[in-house]
């Protein structure tokens, strides 16, 4: 068997959308993944689901792996001929220990590649608006651990010389240490009112912020309760106008907000709901799935250009219809010029898009009844009505279409399974600021995951539904919701 190869790389400070390129690649091809506790969570699920995800976590006073058992790992898996990478919070080699583990591997014969990742030092004071250099305030910066004791006589660490050296101090690690460090500096010539500024979870939806004066920084620390993980800015820069935080302005940072819809479409609101601060918790209640062919799929088809009017009441359904067009040799040249085709919705009509296929028409109101609205001056006596659909759909959209005397053939391909939400997901979910809901569905299966504790759900987070059917169904399962979409769709959400 040949050997396998090591990629280290840097998973950056805590914003997924900062993992570089190269990054995501490696993750993407990884045959077995070895994290870190921080600034990972997000960023396994672009590994393969046949990858082995094996924690190597550190925390205060709790150690998942030793290094020296990491270094094994990463060792046993490459000989193994598997391709091996090491996911390390910020960047490998601004302490984060890749230097030791790269001279292992490089030791034994292993192939190393290192993807350095953003570090925190340089990244969370841009999310809180400090530039570590500005032209006229700092011309350099240096960065420094805090995780030795001062005190000691032992200390590698000249805080008497890093008390003088001019422009910007970044200090990693040093919350348990603040005090003794702020003395230390003071004592080696810093002066006691230069500005500083403390800053927890940088990146993150937990970013939190305190400035202060050198002096006063561990007090404001205090008062704030910051706590690790955090850096601490000491220099002039960090005195700069406040309103330069332009991540600590966006209005849901610090809220949390539960995603239920299917996990492969959560992406769209997922990120929205990111790019305003929000901290995101994806509790899949549903997954789409795809049904077998049928011989009534077949024909409609193969009938498709009979067929004057087409409604898609779904994306789900615009790609269900092309799917099966594709498997039978088609794509969207089977529509009739003369064929109207309706969306239920901009997202709709915008997957239509891209299979290349206009939408004719799309309702103002994007549920059932807004397409039966927006089609009351088309003559449907005797019309041939074709409308791709979930397996269950409601069926008010069929019925009113057959009384003004339409011919219609629903098309039941895809169907709604209810998704198992896991037991942490769910304490997490229920302890939220907001819960969202985007079908009827996630309704229902969210409720029923919940068992004996959906009545936590009534007094617990805000809901927010994307539209009156979906309202309607929260309602039914005896939920308050707070706030209902308008317009009904992912951006009105």
């Amino acid at each position: 068997m040949s050997v396998g190869r090591v990629t280290l790389v840097g998973a950056g400070p805590g914003d997924p959308g900062l993992l570089t390129v190269r990054g995501r690649e490696a993750l993407e091809s990884a045959d077995l993944v070895l994290y870190d506790r921080l600034g990972t969570a997000e960023l396994l699920r672009l590994c393969r689901d046949d990858a082995e995800l094996v924690s190597a976590a550190k925390a205060p006073g709790r150690v998942a792996m030793t290094q020296e058992q990491i270094n094994d790992a990463l060792v046993a898996g490459a000989e193994a001929g598997r391709y091996v990478v090491r996911l390390k919070g910020g960047d490998p080699f601004v302490f984060g220990r890749g230097g030791e583990e790269v001279e292992t591997l490089v030791g034994r014969g292993i192939a190393v590649e290192v993807v350095p990742g953003i570090t925190s030092a340089i990244a969370a004071p841009a999310y809180a608006g400090i530039p570590v250099t500005h032209r006229g305030v700092s011309t350099s910066f240096t960065v420094v651990t805090g995780h030795e004791d001062p005190t000691k006589a032992a200390t590698q660490t000249d805080w008497d010389a890093l008390a003088r050296v001019p422009g910007t101090l970044v200090l990693l690690m040093g919350m348990g240490r603040i005090e003794a460090i702020r003395d230390a500096l003071i004592a080696g010539g810093r002066p006691p009112d230069q500005p500083a500024a403390c800053i927890q979870r940088g990146t993150t939806p937990g970013h939190r912020s305190v400035r202060a004066s050198l002096r006063d920084l561990p007090d404001r620390i205090a008062d704030a309760g910051l706590g690790p993980p955090a850096i601490v800015i000491i220099g002039d820069v960090a005195g700069l106008d406040p309103d330069w935080a332009w991540f600590e302005q966006r209005p849901l940072l610090g809220r949390s907000v539960v995603v239920t819809r299917a996990r492969a479409q959560a992406s769209e609101l997922t990120a929205r709901l990111r790019a305003l601060g929000a901290e995101v918790i994806e509790a899949p209640a549903i997954r789409v799935e795809a049904l077998p062919p049928t011989p009534e799929v077949a024909r409609a088809c193969e009938e498709l250009h009979e067929y004057e009017l087409v409604v898609f009441t779904s994306a789900n359904g615009v790609d269900g219809m092309f799917d099966a067009l594709a498997s039978h040799g088609g794509d969207a040249r089977a529509f009739d010029r003369g064929a109207t085709v309706v969306a239920a919705g901009p997202a709709t009509a915008a997957r239509l898009a891209r299979h290349g296929l206009r939408a004719d028409i799309v309702p103002e109101r994007f549920v059932a009844e807004g397409v039966l609205e927006a089609l009351v001056d088309e003559p449907l006596e005797g019309r041939r009505v074709l409308i791709p659909q979930a397996a269950a759909a409601r069926p008010v959209l069929a019925e009113g279409l057959r009384a003004r005397g339409a011919e219609v053939q629903t098309l039941d391909l895809y169907a709604t399974r209810t998704e198992p939400i896991e037991v942490a997901d769910i304490d997490r979910a229920l302890t939220a600021d907001y819960l969202t809901f985007t079908a009827g569905s996630t309704v229902r299966s969210f409720v029923s995951a919940l068992g004996d504790r959906a009545a936590e759900a009534v007094d617990g987070p805000r809901v927010v539904s994307i539209g009156p059917i979906t309202s309607a169904a929260a309602r039914d399962a005896g939920l308050v919701v707070h706030a209902e979409a308008d317009p009904h769709d992912i951006p009105g959400l």
